[in-house]
């Protein structure tokens, strides 16, 4: 499959079934999370994996949007490790966390499983309820799990490009 069928193919799945993702699949997904590039090559995404009925019980006080999959990964960064711009003195930690989490989005379609990037909650309040320290900044939560219905057809409605690209 070439990389636009993949992209194409990818949906954010909301409906799951109950099935358990292989560790193999794990692997993958987090294979393609660790070779992702990141500012100066820093690396610091840190990925909780959420998979044990009490984790998952915490994660839907963090957010009503867990759509109950079997799985979850919260993406966070570390900012003590993170690349500092110093043009405007951003912390690219989170654009770092945004590029793992894309490529491990990409990974769980091509296994044929579904996610949804999730980033209605509080960090804080994620950080206290999976007891993460201050320097770890929670950035997005990934559903993953076996698709348990097809897309909707709003997957499809994109704009054309003269939309959003513009040549200067």
């Amino acid at each position: 499959m070439s990389f636009l069928e993949l992209a194409s193919k990818r949906y954010s799945c909301r409906k799951f079934s109950d099935k358990k993702v292989e560790q193999d699949k794990i692997d993958k997904i987090l294979e393609a999370g660790r070779i992702a590039p990141t500012a100066v090559n820093y690396q610091p995404q840190r990925i909780f994996i959420l998979q044990s009925n009490e984790s998952l019980e915490k994660l839907k006080t963090v957010t009503p949007y867990h759509f109950d999959a079997p799985l979850a990964f919260l993406i966070c960064y570390d900012n003590t490790v993170s690349w500092k711009n110093p043009f405007n003195n951003l912390d690219e930690g989170i654009v770092d966390a945004s590029i793992v989490t894309a490529h491990m989005m990409l990974e769980i379609a091509d296994l044929g499983l579904g996610s949804t990037w999730v980033g209605y909650f509080d960090s804080k309040t994620a950080q206290n309820t999976f007891n993460l320290p201050d320097n770890i900044i929670p950035v997005a939560i990934l559903p993953i799990g076996y698709p348990n219905k097809e897309p909707s057809n709003m997957h499809n409605n994109r704009h054309e490009l003269s939309k959003t690209v513009k040549y200067l």
